[in-house]
Order: structure tokens, then sequence, then C-alpha cells
């Protein structure tokens, strides 16, 4: 491999802000995403995953007054992306179970700048393919597994995955969650949707 085949395979981006400079360098696929909300300091981003061509009714209403909306892949079908924007604007990645020439538009990692937070959207965190913390990422959403979680690691960095809002797994039930940011902290609440 050579350089130039590296450079060719690479996203770069460099931020510099008041809270330090960062160098991200990442899979070239991943796309940059800034939500830049004017005159606001909080943030509230629905986060849904595993849809598998359903969307429960109740969605909506959970949703309603978000900033954004994510999903972190296997949507099935691009009607499910069309009805979850016209709750809010919704970024989204490809899943494994995602194909189709609409699918190909997706990308399979985005990269979000969110007020002072940075989240990284993939479909199945086990195929990372950063350091999060030297990437000056705060969160990391993803789905694949089809059980609801947060945890943060000893770094600091908040591992998010909302569940399947349809096809739940171990016991669980479809869920989905919503994701407050305000300044450096962050919340996550989670909803049964009853299946």
């Amino acid at each position: 491999m050579t350089n130039n085949d590296i450079a060719d395979s690479l996203f770069i981006k460099i931020s510099i802000s008041d809270q330090g400079c960062f160098l991200f360098v990442v899979a070239f696929n991943t796309e940059f995403i800034e939500i830049n909300l004017k005159h606001k300091d909080a943030f509230i981003i629905g986060v849904i995953s595993d849809t598998h061509g359903f969307l429960s009714p109740g969605i909506s209403q959970v949703f309603k007054g978000v900033d954004s909306i994510v999903h972190a892949g296997d949507i099935d079908k691009p009607q499910i992306l069309d009805a979850l924007g016209s709750i809010a604007p919704v970024i989204a990645v490809r899943g494994n179970m995602d194909s189709g020439a609409w699918s190909k538009k997706l990308s399979v990692t985005k990269l979000i700048h969110v007020g002072t937070s940075y989240i990284y959207l993939i479909h199945d965190n086990l195929k990372l393919d950063l350091d999060p913390v030297s990437a000056g990422i705060s969160i990391v959403v993803s789905g694949h597994t089809h059980e609801p979680y947060v945890k943060k690691g000893k770094s600091g960095v908040l591992f998010l995955n909302p569940g399947s809002a349809s096809l739940p797994r171990k016991g669980h039930t479809a869920s989905v969650a919503l994701l407050k940011l305000s300044g450096g902290s962050y919340d996550v609440t989670f909803f049964d949707l009853g299946k």
C-alpha cells in the first residue's frame, strides 16, 4: 500500500475549538454530518435501529419534537426513512441486512457533530474502525444485536444501542431511545414499544 492509497482511503478532518484540537482519521466511507442549530445549547436526538421494514405507530409520539433522528441500520425499506423524515431530519447508516440500490446511498459509518459532542454512528460496533478516544468522539451509537444497552467506558466514551424497534431478542421488548445532549453531558432514556 502506497501513501497515495492511504490518502485515497481515509477521511481526515481537523477541528480546532475551545475544547482543543482534534484530528479525525476514519475510513473513507465515513460521512461527516454537522447538526448546527443556532442559538441552541441542548439537543434531543431520537435513536433507533433494526426496524427491518416496520415502524411501530408509537415512534412518532416518542420522537415528537426531537432535533434529529439517527438510525443505526438494518432499515430494510426506504419508506422507513421517509416516515421517520416526516418527524425530524434523519441520519442513517447501512446495516448488514440493507440491500438494493437505495441502500447503496447510505454510508456504513457517519461522524456527527452536535453542539460540543461528536457521535459515531455504525451498525455493528464490533466493526468499529477507529479509537473513539483518540478521535475525540464522545458517543458511539450502534445497533445489530437487537438488545438495548448504554454504558460509559473507562475512557468516558458512551456506547449506546437502542435495541431493535421491531424484532427484539433475549427477552427484551421493541425499543428506541432519546439521547439528550447539553454541553458535554448526556442523558439516555429508553422507550418500550411494547412488542
